[in-house]
């Protein structure tokens, strides 16, 4: 039997080091049937990365592309019109992948033609010092599959057994090729700064399609969590960062909530991201809390804005720079 061809895109911003050795695990996969695109938002590489890099391309180990923008959905969106395989997957640039990580993604889409998506399993080596020592979830609540509140419920670190979810980890999550042009979803390219919520808004329309998201454990890899480069140009202690935090969810609850839904996400995003309560533990500083309140405010105002706009721009304006899709 001939296994699938997966595309594994894996977009890049300010990267060197862990990068290539990101690129040199990918490639040490024994699964055969594959091909890996950069999609690189880098204006300027180290010359050891640029090396690497070139070389790796012309040996057509990697297809390399250069763009200059940096936007985490711009970047998957690039991807997937340049990629050939039959399942997409998507990697973070700086993540460890054990043996056998591939095939574990492509046996879930044979054995189930109503799996539509995997979701992997993610170890987050900056959190692993906080786990709970021995912690394992067989499975997860059910309300880690109500869209109002399950972003606080989903645990996709302990939970050991497969099983149906609502959304999987933007560094290790898989996909059908025909979801983006059979039922036309793409990522929304108003996602801003790292992007937080884009790949959760991609889940929930997935859902409307039929298909279901899987998770599956094995299918498990190391997040590095590199604290400089990424896929995005704003630093995560800018003021434009954490507004760009909250007007992500904001949208992402938008978009696809009901009313009921939306209060209760942007109740849970307050008490939790503003006020510091569980499971976020943020300082109680009633100065910290004060600026993350403006901050909450202004990401509200500001998503409005969004939305208004959208009345007659779609905001996919990386997509529309694409000489892939001009006529």
């Amino acid at each position: 039997m001939t296994l699938p061809f997966i595309s594994i895109i894996i977009p890049t911003y300010g990267r060197e080091e862990v990068l290539r050795e990101t690129i040199a695990n990918v490639i040490q996969q024994d699964y055969l049937n594959y091909e890996v695109l950069i999609v690189d938002q880098t204006l300027k590489h180290e010359p050891e990365t640029q090396v690497y890099l070139k070389r790796l391309a012309s040996e057509q180990k990697i297809r390399l592309f250069q763009v200059e923008w940096a936007s985490l959905p711009g970047a998957r969106n690039f991807g997937v019109r340049r990629a050939k395989g039959e399942i997409v997957l998507f990697l973070d640039d700086d993540v460890q992948l054990p043996d056998g990580f591939l095939k574990a993604h492509i046996q879930n889409y044979l054995e189930n033609p109503d799996i539509g998506a995997v979701a992997g399993r993610v170890f987050d080596r900056m959190k692993l010092a906080d786990a709970i020592p021995g912690l394992q979830i067989e499975y997860l609540p059910p309300e880690a599959m109500d869209p109002g509140i399950a972003w606080y419920h989903i645990n996709l670190v302990h939970t050991i057994k497969p099983q149906q979810v609502l959304t999987a980890r933007g560094c290790n999550m898989s996909f059908r090729r025909d979801i983006f042009e059979k039922y036309d979803v793409w990522f929304d390219e108003r996602f801003r700064g790292s992007a937080v919520r884009e790949e959760s808004d991609f889940c929930l329309r997935i859902r409307k399609t039929g298909l279901k998201i899987w998770y599956d454990p094995q299918a498990n890899l190391i997040h590095l969590g590199e604290e400089t480069g990424g896929c995005h140009d704003i630093s995560t202690r800018s003021f434009k960062y954490q507004v760009t935090f909250y007007h992500n969810h904001f949208l992402m609850g938008l978009k696809n909530l009901t009313p009921i839904q939306a209060i209760f996400l942007f109740t849970k995003l307050f008490d939790c991201h503003v006020l510091g309560h569980p499971p976020c533990y943020k300082s109680g500083s009633p100065i910290k809390i004060l600026t993350r309140a403006c901050f909450y405010t202004v990401g509200f105002f500001s998503v409005l804005g969004t939305l208004i706009k959208s009345l007659w721009d779609d905001g996919q304006i990386y997509t529309r720079q694409d000489p892939s899709t001009q006529p």
